[in-house]
């Protein structure tokens, strides 16, 4: 089983501990268990899960990081503190490219389910 861990969402978007608390990003993770566990319908620990529900579980919160980092920002993924230009996510994938990652991995979550009507 598996572990998400706030290292892990960090390393998604190339951002260190200084640019988001460590107390954030277990807030992000546990939504976005949440978030798994509605689409699922059943019960994910982001402790001990399965290789695929921690991928997702970590995309989504590092996607959550994002917002963080950019909310107060007016130009793209950069933000401006006074005269200084900060790009903390210069180096992080394009969302689009994150929202791809997490679709794959929900629809192999989901499977094909064959049933009777």
């Amino acid at each position: 089983m598996a572990s998400v861990t706030v290292d892990d969402v960090r390393d998604v978007i190339n951002v260190s501990s200084s640019d988001i608390p460590d107390s954030k990003i277990v807030k992000m993770i546990k939504r976005a268990e949440v978030a798994l566990e509605l689409e699922l319908g059943k019960e994910i620990d982001s402790e001990n899960c399965a290789e695929a529900e921690k991928e997702f579980i970590t995309v989504l919160a590092a996607i959550y990081a994002i917002c963080y980092l950019t909310g107060g920002s007016a130009v793209g993924l950069s933000f401006s503190v006074g005269d200084q230009n900060v790009p903390v996510l210069d180096k992080a994938p394009p969302l689009n490219v994150l929202q791809s990652e997490l679709e794959r991995i929900l629809s192999s979550l989901k499977g094909c389910y064959v049933g009777r009507v």
